[in-house]
């Protein structure tokens, strides 16, 4: 485990999520897609997701839980479970989405920017709003916010929030679209606190 990216009590707590969730992420997959769930658990969604993707990367840092999921049912052939921590392991090259279904994510950031770097296009998560599920296109281009004159927004970093302006500005096109955003406050704020911030992201 990267000693400059401890882990969380939350983050590394299993918690399972309802078939309600699961549905609206088997929704946003598309057929013959490869697969990364990170933080896969007892594998309910692989396994579901498995009907769908050519392939799924089933990645899980608690053994245990991949022991009973496998002792319970066979995996089928499609699904290549693996125990390790997301944060230093190395993705693969050939994943198009990645799933991330964790409501108190605080490494947001680093998981989207490897799987940028690994050619996936895609984010499937509620990572970044809590309960909605959402896909992120990872290429998509992003306005610093600091530009952004008001509404709500969605940061690289994770954070999510409404960023107030004059009033006279708001449009109702305002108040039902969200903007991507890189740099916000709490982005400064972290970086404030740890100067080499973004390299540890890109080196751990």
């Amino acid at each position: 485990m990267p000693p400059d990216l401890p882990n969380t009590t939350w983050e590394s707590m299993y918690a399972p999520y309802d078939q309600a969730t699961y549905q609206s992420v088997l929704q946003q997959i598309m057929l013959g897609e490869v697969i990364l769930d990170i933080g896969a658990g007892d594998l309910r969604l692989a396994r579901q997701m498995a009907n769908l993707a050519r392939k799924v990367y089933a990645l899980e840092i608690a053994p245990e839980l991949f022991s009973r999921a496998i002792e319970q049912k066979p995996l089928p052939e499609n699904i290549i479970p693996i125990c390790a921590d997301a944060r230093s392991w190395d993705f693969p090259c050939d994943i198009t989405t990645g799933i991330l279904l964790m409501r108190h994510c605080t490494h947001f950031q680093l998981y989207a920017e490897k799987l940028l770097a690994s050619g996936a296009q895609r984010l499937i998560t509620n990572a970044r709003w809590g309960m909605a599920v959402e896909t992120i296109h990872l290429d998509a281009p992003r306005i610093e916010y600091k530009d952004l004159q008001l509404g709500w927004y969605a940061c690289w970093c994770g954070s999510t929030g409404f960023k107030p302006g004059l009033a006279h500005l708001l449009t109702e096109e305002l108040t039902s679209c969200t903007f991507e955003v890189d740099a916000c406050p709490n982005c400064s704020a972290r970086k404030a606190k740890s100067p080499d911030f973004a390299q540890k992201l890109h080196s751990a």
